[in-house]
Parts: structure tokens; C-alpha cells; sequence
């Protein structure tokens, strides 16, 4: 497939409330990347996904989606944030991927019965069609996930920690889906701590501390001495937002 436009981001300023959780961030993903951001927690990380999503405006600058809408955009969250509960069987919720071409209430034909099948045999989960959701382990769900991406066929991917406390096995798994999305030229952004990995499958990284401590080539951006700024960088904010936290505690009448 040939690729989808950049994402460039203005001085953009990310938060709740009124309160940045990532400032002054600026640069451009070019179509085609794979791009890691890596960072201690507390650095922003998932906050700056979501607005890279359209799921979060910004509070200051902007982000341009270049020849393409957010709507182009698949999105995977932690695990965490998905309801493992739901009555759902694998089939019906990788199946939801097709929902951007077929509606809401769209008929799912032949041809989108296929690419299901396909990506479903591409995660190693043929067999567990009918297995409610709530029964897989960690690494078969991440892999119904990511099942659930490739019906969506979309040119731009957003990760947020994908390889979050899942077996060796179906990392390199899911690693080989992304090399895949490298060839076939689409973007690919995810959040990792796995520095090796980001290493080894990700030719550009941003680490992030709230603000950015360096974008470009992946080994540069996690050096030691990177990587220990930037652990100071939110050690100090987090400090400093204590700080102001007992400034603003209303005093007794």
C-alpha cells in the first residue's frame, strides 16, 4: 500500500484539565515510520498517543494530520483500558475491525469474512473463534487485538504498550506483524519500555519526560545518559507538582 501522509505536531501541549501532562512538543512522523516513545512513567506518554489519536485535544499548538483524518487512524490502548468481560466471542470482536468500512450495522460479506479468517490465522488463533474474549490469557487476547487491527487495515497504527506483561513467544509474534506493517509502508507509533526491543524494531524513538528529551535515531534517543535525564526530568516534576499541591490547599475560614 502506498503511504499515508505525516503527522506534525506545532509546540502542541497535552493535559487535563488544564494541567499539561506533555508541553512543547514538536516534529514531524513521516509517512512510513516506525517511530517508539519511550520514557519513565509518569512521562506522558499514553497522554500524547490519545492526542496523536484525535482522542485528546490539544490545549496549546496544534497537530496536523497531513492527507489524512484521525478516522484513519487505528488505535490500540493498554490492556487495561479494555473490558476482558464483555460476552464476546473472538470471531464478533476482531470482526469489529471491519466497522470503518461497513458501518455500525453493515453486513459483513465474503469478502470481509476473509480478511478476518486471514488475520486470525495470522495471530496464531485459529480455533478460538467461538472462545469468549474473557477467557484467553494475556498473550491470546494481545493477539485478538492485534487480530482485530489487521481487519482494520489502517494506514496509520498507534501502540500502547503491546508487549505489557505477555509471553516471549507472542512478542516475536506480534513483532513480525509490525515488521509486516514497516514493508507494507504504514506508520507505526507505539509506546514500549521494552528499550531492546524498540531497539532492535524501531529505527526512530521520542523520549519523552514530559517535555521531549530527544527525537531522532533510536540508539541515540535511549542512551544511558538520555535515559537518566530523562528519569530526573520527571522525578523533578513530579517534586514540583507536590509542591504545588500543598500551595494550593485552602486554608480553614
Amino acid at each position: 500500500m502506498s503511504a499515508a501522509g505525516s503527522i506534525r505536531l506545532d509546540n502542541v501541549t497535552l493535559g487535563y484539565e488544564r494541567r499539561p501532562a506533555v508541553h512543547h512538543l514538536t516534529g514531524v512522523v513521516e509517512a512510513g515510520a516506525a517511530l517508539a516513545v519511550c520514557g519513565p512513567n509518569g512521562a506522558g506518554k499514553s497522554t500524547l498517543l490519545k492526542g496523536l489519536a484525535g482522542l485528546l485535544a490539544p490545549i496549546g499548538g496544534r497537530i496536523v494530520w497531513d492527507g489524512f483524518s484521525p478516522r484513519d487512524i487505528a488505535y490500540l490502548p493498554q490492556s487495561a483500558e479494555i473490558d476482558h468481560a464483555f460476552p464476546i466471542d473472538v470471531l464478533d470482536f476482531v470482526s469489529m475491525g471491519a466497522m470503518r468500512r461497513i458501518g455500525l450495522f453493515g453486513r459483513i460479506g465474503g469478502e470481509e469474512r476473509a480478511r478476518i479468517a486471514t488475520a486470525i490465522a495470522s495471530v496464531g488463533l485459529e480455533g478460538f473463534e467461538d472462545r469468549q474474549i474473557g477467557t484467553l490469557s494475556g498473550g491470546q487476547m494481545q493477539r485478538a487485538l492485534f487480530a482485530r487491527l489487521l481487519v482494520e487495515d489502517s494506514p496509520i497504527i498507534l501502540l500502547d504498550e503491546p508487549f505489557g506483561a505477555i509471553d516471549a513467544k507472542t512478542t516475536d509474534d506480534l513483532v513480525t506483524i509490525i515488521a509486516r506493517w514497516r514493508e507494507e509502508r504504514r506508520t507505526v507509533i507505539a509506546i514500549l519500555h521494552e528499550l531492546d526491543l524498540a531497539r532492535r524494531a524501531f529505527p526512530k524513538a521520542l523520549l519523552l519526560a514530559r517535555e521531549p528529551v530527544f527525537w531522532g535515531p533510536t540508539r541515540e534517543a535511549l542512551s544511558d545518559s538520555r535515559l537518566a535525564e530523562a528519569n530526573r526530568m520527571v522525578e523533578a516534576f513530579d517534586r514540583d507538582a507536590e509542591d504545588c499541591r500543598r500551595d494550593e490547599t485552602p486554608h480553614a475560614a
